[in-house]
C-alpha cells in the first residue's frame, strides 16, 4: 500500500483554513499572510493573500517552497520575478464565473442607462427615454481563454451578434474567433467591445487611439481583464468626446486617484475591480486547493501551472 506524501501547507487566512475542512492526516495547514516571518523553513505549497502581491516575492526569497497557488487568474504582476524553482499556479476555475457575471451586468447597465437613472434616482427625478439595450447589437469579446467563453455563454440568451478576437482564428463553442491581426476590421463592425484578456507587455494598450478609432460611434468598451489593456489618456480622450462609451471594472493606473477624469466623464461607469468578488469565490478557492492538496499528496502534477515547472 502507497503510504501519502505528507505536506506542510501555508494559508493567509484563518477563514480559508477553516473552508478547507477536515484534511487527511499527514497534512499540516498554517496561517501566514506573508508579512510576517515565515512559520516554517519549507513549505509544499503556498497560497498568498487574495488581490495583493505586496511583500510576496521577497516572503517566498526567505523560504524553500513547491507549489504557490494564488487565488487570482491574472499572473502578469508574478511573471519574471518569482525565485527560481518555484512553480506557480493560477485560479482558473475559480473567477470566470463572478467575472463574466460583472461583465454583462456592465454592458447591460450602460446600454439600458442605468448609472444616468441611479442619479436621477438620487435627485428624485422621473427621467424617460430610450436606450441602446443588448439585443442584436454586434459584441466583439476580444480574448477567448476562461473568461472569455464564460461572458460568451451568458450573452448568448440576450439575441446578440457575437464574435470574438484571440491568439488564433477558430471555430470555437460556435463563437467565429478572429486572429489578432484581423481586430481593426473586426472593430469596425463592433457595437460592443468586452475585453478579457491578461495583462502583461504582449498586451499593453493593445486597445490604443487607433483601435478606438475603428470603432463606430457610439460603441461600448468593457475591460474586465487588465487596466494596461486600454491606453488610458486615448480612453478618455474619446469618452470626452462623446463618441465612445466605457464601462471599466479595471483601470490603469488602479486604484483610480482622486479627481481622475475617468470618475466623472459622462459615458464612463467605472467600478473597483471586483470582478471576482462574490460568495462564489470562498467555496470555489478552497475546493481548487484542497485538489491541490491531493494531487501533491499522490505525487501528481498540479493543477493551473502558469509558471515554472
Amino acid at each position: 500500500m502507497t503510504t501519502a506524501t505528507p505536506l506542510t501547507v501555508s494559508v493567509p487566512t484563518a477563514q480559508l483554513r477553516d473552508d478547507l475542512g477536515e484534511l487527511p492526516d499527514g497534512v499540516e495547514v498554517v496561517i501566514w499572510d506573508m508579512k510576517d516571518a515565515a512559520p516554517r523553513e519549507r513549505f509544499d505549497m503556498v497560497v498568498p493573500p487574495y488581490m495583493s502581491m505586496d511583500g510576496v516575492i521577497e516572503a517566498l526569497s526567505s523560504v524553500e517552497v513547491g507549489l504557490v497557488q494564488s487565488q487570482s487568474i491574472g499572473y502578469d504582476n508574478v511573471e519574471g520575478r518569482l525565485p527560481e524553482g518555484i512553480v506557480y499556479a493560477n485560479a482558473s476555475s475559480v473567477h470566470e464565473t463572478a467575472t463574466a457575471e460583472l461583465a454583462v451586468a456592465l454592458a447591460l447597465a450602460a446600454q439600458r442607462r442605468l448609472p444616468e437613472f441611479v442619479r436621477a434616482q438620487d435627485r428624485g427625478e422621473w427621467i424617460g427615454g430610450g436606450a441602446p439595450g443588448l439585443a442584436d447589437r454586434r459584441v466583439t469579446l476580444l480574448g477567448f481563454g476562461g473568461v472569455g467563453r464564460a461572458i460568451a455563454a451568458r450573452l448568448k440568451p440576450f439575441e446578440v451578434e457575437l464574435r470574438a478576437v484571440a491568439s488564433h482564428g477558430r471555430l470555437q463553442d460556435d463563437v467565429e474567433v478572429s486572429p489578432i491581426g484581423e481586430l481593426a476590421e473586426v472593430l469596425a463592425g463592433t457595437d460592443i467591445l468586452i475585453a478579457s484578456l491578461p495583462g502583461g507587455d504582449a498586451t499593453r494598450h493593445i486597445i490604443d487611439d487607433a483601435a478606438l478609432s475603428a470603432l463606430p460611434d457610439g460603441a461600448l468598451v468593457v475591460n474586465v481583464g487588465r487596466g494596461p489593456l486600454v491606453d488610458t489618456d486615448a480612453l478618455v480622450d474619446h469618452v470626452r468626446r462623446g463618441r465612445i462609451r466605457a464601462a471599466l471594472d479595471v483601470t490603469d493606473p488602479e486604484p483610480l486617484p482622486a479627481g481622475h477624469p475617468l470618475w466623472s466623464l459622462e459615458g464612463a461607469l467605472v467600478v473597483p475591480h471586483v470582478g471576482g468578488a462574490t460568495d462564489a469565490m470562498r467555496p470555489r478557492i478552497a475546493r481548487l486547493v484542497r485538489r491541490q492538496i491531493d494531487r501533491l499528496r499522490a505525487g501528481e502534477e498540479p493543477l493551473n501551472v502558469v509558471l515554472g515547472g
